[in-house]
């Protein structure tokens, strides 16, 4: 991934542009996680590439899994995915596991690799040496699975799988991640007496996750109670072997609705589904609060910025926070952003980051208990730095287009889960811009890509 500093394009004009999203990170690692314990061959149709997926694909074929593209019915191949054979072992060294800055495969394979014979170690980037990971290692103890190396809550660390899970009772506080919860849940079917997962602690971050989660175990057969708030109990059985089209990722979406608001233009998003368990569908009741107008007619999605961007007070955004903070930089009046902590405990410290980079650029930002207050400040050229963090630079391309001179540090790290998004974001200005403003900026564009 590069990281030379990207000219951000902008757009003195509003946008006019219709843009197609690549497939949902979240749902393709989960069904790549399910098929490599269900009971059968199974094929995901038009998967995400990014190098979020290929790091959850390399450590389940690390484990036995048998993954291999096929042609499919687009430019993206299918993915045709053979279990984790009965009985599969580790060798005597054990295996390796990279799990980059990826926090599903962080936190979703390590449940998975109890379920294998012998030492699994977990490592990851300098940034993931800092991720928590405690809830996942208390889980596993709680299962009566040893984990090696853990004591301070971080990777790097070993699973000593012994080929099963007995399951039963187990309590997690996952107030810092919805993942810690998903994690578990996505495996608990194969455990030999199921599972209970309790969480303890006050509050769970990003629950649509978790509901997601649950809706595609159903999908494949799985057994599910969560009728009592804060516990889920999963039935032991198997998962069934599917063939599913993956939905585009409307978290990733973001940015280009964004763009309608930053230039008073419209953008369209085709093939936007009609009933989703993906948060990004939040995009249809976070914009309009900013005052766009957005309607889902046949399947698109068109949001177009009003004469002036409004202030929100808006809770529990999720993944889709550093988007609206851009909105929000750009916005007349004040903000308020709530129920958004967790984020401390992403890729980087979202909402400090944020803070940082606003104000950098001119804004007025700052940190509450559990979120941000963003007011009304004239913005400046400057450099957008991206913290290794792929929402943090698709933050800086939002305000890039409404304020000249933005640069975005190190663009590459969106590959991480939109591999071309300045190709992408190039494409969207240009279906509008006047040449003279697209001139400058192209050559740099291509070369960020």
């Amino acid at each position: 991934m590069t990281t030379a500093h990207w000219p951000a394009p902008f757009s003195a004009t509003p946008l006019d542009a219709t843009v197609t999203i690549p497939a949902s990170k979240s749902l393709t690692n989960r069904y790549l996680v399910l098929a490599a314990i269900a009971d059968g061959e199974s094929r995901l149709r038009a998967p995400l590439q990014s190098r979020d997926s290929d790091l959850m694909i390399a450590a389940l074929r690390t484990m036995g899994a048998g993954i291999n593209e096929v042609p499919g019915s687009g430019d993206v191949p299918d993915l045709v995915v053979t279990p984790i054979p009965g009985g599969f072992s580790a060798p005597d060294a054990g295996l390796l596991i990279d799990c980059g800055l990826a926090g599903t495969v962080m936190r979703f394979v390590p449940p998975l690799a109890a379920l294998v014979s012998g030492p699994v170690t977990f490592d990851g980037d300098p940034a993931a040496l800092v991720r928590p990971m405690a809830p996942i290692v208390a889980a596993l103890e709680g299962l009566r699975v040893r984990v090696e190396g853990a004591e301070d809550g971080f990777l790097p660390f070993t699973v000593h799988g012994t080929g099963t899970v007995e399951g039963g009772h187990v309590q997690v506080d996952a107030g810092g991640s919805s993942q810690f919860i998903s994690a578990i849940l996505l495996v608990a079917a194969r455990f030999a007496n199921g599972l209970h997962l309790e969480h303890i602690g006050e509050s769970v971050p990003s629950v649509d996750h978790i509901s997601m989660t649950v809706e595609v175990l159903r999908s494949l057969g799985v057994v599910v109670d969560d009728s009592t708030p804060k516990h889920w109990i999963v039935q032991p059985g198997p998962i069934a072997a599917f063939d599913i089209s993956l939905e585009q990722d409307l978290s990733n979406a973001g940015p280009f609705l964004a763009a309608a608001l930053a230039t008073g233009g419209t953008v369209r998003i085709p093939n936007w589904p009609t009933n989703t368990t993906q948060v990004g569908d939040k995009w249809r009741e976070i914009l309009p609060q900013f005052g766009a107008t957005v309607t889902l007619e046949d399947g698109v999605l068109t949001v177009t910025g009003g004469a002036d961007i409004l202030g929100v007070d808006i809770s529990d955004t999720s993944e889709l926070a550093p988007s609206t903070a851009a909105i929000c930089a750009l916005a007349s009046t004040p903000s308020r952003l709530r129920g958004i902590s967790h984020l401390r405990g992403h890729e980087t410290d979202r909402l400090a980051a944020l803070v940082a980079e606003i104000n950098a650029l001119g804004g007025h930002a700052e940190e509450t208990e559990d979120g941000l207050i963003i007011n009304p400040a004239p913005l400046h050229a400057g450099v957008f730095h991206s913290y290794h963090d792929h929402r943090m630079a698709t933050a800086g391309a939002i305000i890039g287009l409404a304020v000249p001179g933005i640069e975005v540090e190190n663009i590459g790290t969106t590959a991480k889960t939109m591999p071309g998004f300045p190709a992408m974001w190039a494409a969207m200005v240009a279906q509008t811009a006047e040449p003279s403003l697209w001139a400058d900026n192209a050559a740099a564009v291509e070369a960020g890509a």
